[in-house]
């Protein structure tokens, strides 16, 4: 059942990222590929969602490989689940309002902020190992969004371009920016102590079931 629905939900995930990038340059005919490549991975909707993809994938086509049981880890999903939650969350109260997708552009938008956070975050209650989570461990998690915040700020410097609104430098000065940041970090960190809650309570849970 589990390898099945990740399967499913790969296919959809990948589809998902292709058919935004293809969306992406439809959308800027006059502007340079190899620029409009850069911004679009320079988003964290879609290498959340690469991940998120890896994540289901690779315990179904190779799950003994090292990639395969490296993103099978209780403490890596978890990760994950945090940083898809914060996507969709983040997505949903702060980006939504500002604007208006249509057509395929708004398929692949939906897909990507609300189907495939819905669909991880269902695969980890659902498949992954419980009671294994430690109380620090997303503090360690918020190593990820730490190198993409520094990333944003030194490709929108040299660049003048920023995916985020409440990123952007030129708009908004550095201060408020890095509050911004400040103020994600600690949300994320949030989500991570609720994963960890919700992770030792379904173990006591498991292990109140096992026979003694």
């Amino acid at each position: 059942m589990a390898r099945l629905y990740r399967a499913v939900f790969a296919c959809v995930g990948w589809f998902a990222v292709a058919l935004q990038y293809g969306v992406t340059l439809a959308d800027n005919p006059d502007s340079s590929a190899g620029e409009l490549t850069l911004n679009f991975f320079s988003y964290f909707t879609i290498l959340s969602n690469i991940l998120v993809a890896l994540a289901l994938t690779a315990p179904v086509v190779a799950p003994n490989s090292r990639p395969g049981r490296w993103f099978a880890g209780e403490g890596v999903r978890a990760a994950m689940a945090m940083y898809i939650v914060v996507v969709g969350v983040v997505y949903h109260f702060l980006l939504a309002p500002t604007w208006n997708p249509q057509g395929l552009a708004l398929l692949g938008n939906s897909l990507l902020h609300y189907v495939m956070p819905a669909a991880f975050v269902l695969d980890w209650l659902l498949f992954a190992p419980k009671g294994r989570l430690n109380w620090g461990d997303p503090a360690k998690w918020l190593i990820f969004p730490l190198v993409y915040g520094g990333w944003t700020l030194i490709h929108g410097a040299l660049s003048g371009w920023w995916p985020y609104p409440f990123v952007d430098v030129g708009a908004l000065g550095l201060g408020r920016v890095l509050l911004n940041f400040v103020g994600l970090l600690v949300f994320f960190l949030i989500v991570g102590l609720t994963v960890v809650a919700i992770d030792r309570t379904f173990g006591r849970r498991d292990r109140r079931r096992v026979p003694a």
